[in-house]
């Protein structure tokens, strides 16, 4: 078993004991918590930032907090606003455009490693 999934979460989290990560052109991504089963990530994005298209084994689930989202799961898009969410099952090719600076709280299962 990998270190990274040893880590056992805080009962209490403080948003700005969190470091920031840049992960691409207009966006950054705050890890908030995880252990083996869960992974709680928040990710910045300004207008015109792009996640890529791609697919993992883990399922998602994912709250706008803010802004607005071309969001496109296999075959289908959808706009997004604030308050919305989508889930993305186990596999599914999967991406977002930003179309309106804002921030998307994404929940994994299980965690990611390859964020840490």
């Amino acid at each position: 078993m990998s270190t990274a999934t040893q880590q056992l979460p805080a009962s209490f989290i403080a948003e700005q004991d969190v470091a920031w990560t840049d992960v691409g052109p207009g966006m950054r991504r705050r890890i908030i918590s995880y252990d083996a089963q869960m992974m709680l990530v928040k990710v910045t994005f300004e207008t015109g930032g792009v996640g890529a298209m791609h697919h993992h084994v883990h399922v998602q689930q994912s709250y706008i907090q803010s802004g607005v989202f071309e969001v496109t799961l296999g075959e289908e898009k959808q706009v997004l606003r604030a308050g919305d969410a989508f889930y993305v099952p186990s596999d599914v090719w999967h991406g977002v455009v930003c179309l309106e600076a804002g921030v998307l709280i994404d929940a994994f299962s299980p965690m990611r490693e390859d964020f840490v």
